[in-house]
């Protein structure tokens, strides 16, 4: 097994063990809703110390539910993913791309150079 191998195994069970632990671990039991996102528990966070707080800026748009308000995030962050992706795999074609027409520039040379090199008897 290379050592790329190991190494990309290794990545994927810790990412694996990220997403299992909390829930095996119980670590969201002891609240109403275990694992919300971190605006809900700053804003908590607030409300308890300050509960006369009043923000600044209320949100564009406020999805009607939770499910919808997961679901756009998800879009969001699968659209985000796509143009990231989309930008390395166009680099890494422009490389390959790059580097074969090295190669064939490189073995056009090579053999014009042979051509060259061969005496005029020696072609006919």
């Amino acid at each position: 097994m290379s050592r790329n191998t190991k190494i990309n195994l290794l990545l994927l069970v810790v990412v694996a063990a990220l997403a299992v632990l909390p829930l095996a671990l119980g670590l969201g039991d002891h609240k109403e809703q275990p694992f919300t996102g971190s605006d809900g528990e700053a804003e908590t966070a607030i409300t308890e110390i300050e509960p006369d707080y009043e923000p600044w800026f209320s949100p564009l748009y406020e999805p009607p539910s939770g499910e919808i308000e997961s679901a756009l995030f998800s879009l969001q962050a699968a659209l985000g993913a796509g143009v990231l992706a989309y930008y390395f795999g166009l680099r890494r074609g422009r490389r390959q791309g790059e580097e074969r027409a090295l190669e064939r520039l490189g073995g056009a040379k090579s053999a014009a150079g042979r051509v060259a090199e061969e005496s005029p008897a020696e072609r006919s």
